[in-house]
């Protein structure tokens, strides 16, 4: 079992960045796969970025791609996601998500710890 708190978020202009934190606890967290998601309101929850247990894999939606960084710290159990270049259609509640079992990364149903999510603004 382990639970994810997501920090970070923010009201910020176009353009700017942002640094999103998700905090794991329990000390098998080095295992999880990990990935960050996003929902808009009256939108879908959308895949945004995912990270190998060991970091040696990465993988993003085309839409960040180039603009956000995901990364983790085994050491500290916490995950990140640098968002850079913001633009409005950014703007959504940001989740983490964790699993044990490989799966496809962009499919919500695959993962099976989430955060409460963090909220980010972008004003343009």
């Amino acid at each position: 079992q382990v639970q994810l708190v997501e920090s970070g978020g923010g009201l910020v202009q176009a353009g700017g960045s942002l640094r999103l934190s998700c905090a794991a606890s329990g000390r098998t967290f080095s295992s999880y796969e990990m990935g960050w998601f996003r929902q808009a309101p009256g939108k879908e929850r959308e895949f945004v970025a995912g990270i190998s247990w060991s970091a040696s894999g990465t993988v993003y939606a085309d839409s960040v791609k180039g603009r956000f960084t995901i990364s983790r710290d085994n050491a500290k159990n916490t995950v990140y996601l640098q968002v850079n270049s913001l633009k409005p259609e950014d703007t959504a509640a940001y989740y983490c998500a964790g699993r044990t079992t490989a799966g496809v990364w962009q499919s919500a149903r695959a993962y099976r710890y989430w955060g409460q999510g963090t909220q980010v603004t972008v004003s343009s």
